[in-house]
């Protein structure tokens, strides 16, 4: 009897959430299939040296490092544009002034085509709603939605579950 391979697609920043996620897949028996993002963000450098080190500490099945340039030129964030102040005081109310406009969302999306592609049933996203400091793509509601936005986007046989 041939046993199906399980593979999840982990969103990997280097940070603590997603590597908790990453370790978490693995655990529970998953191929893990490793994506990054480059956005110009200011912390670019050492979370791309992270991401090779957890990979190779996982020996992770695939990686992808994909380049997001365009958010640079969007800028609206202090992580992507140096004329913004990153605060280093305190929480601040509403969305702080480090919310990437749908970040989250643009690296679902992405890692959706990568999931579809590598026949993944999972994708893997480090994201905490408690923890999102008013980050509107942290939520539950939000994550649960594009979930549901996504296996209505791919082939009918594709069923992922973030």
């Amino acid at each position: 009897m041939n046993k199906q391979i399980k593979k999840a697609v982990c969103v990997m920043s280097g940070g603590m959430d997603s590597t908790l996620s990453t370790y978490m897949m693995k655990k529970s028996g998953y191929e893990i299939i490793a994506i990054h993002f480059n956005y110009d963000q200011r912390t670019q450098t050492k979370e791309l040296e992270c991401f090779h080190k957890i990979c190779k500490d996982l020996e992770a099945d695939e990686k992808y490092v994909l380049d997001l340039d365009f958010f640079k030129q969007l800028g609206a964030s202090a992580l992507t544009d140096k004329s913004i102040e990153v605060p280093t005081t305190g929480v601040e109310e509403g969305v702080p002034v480090t919310y990437v406009p749908f970040r989250n969302g643009i690296f679902l999306s992405m890692a959706a085509a990568v999931a579809e592609k590598e026949g993944a049933e999972v994708i893997s996203i480090g994201v905490v709603e408690e923890d999102s400091s008013g980050y509107p793509d942290c939520r539950e509601s939000y994550i649960r939605s594009m979930e549901h936005s996504i296996n209505l986007g791919t082939k009918d046989e594709t069923k992922i579950e973030i």
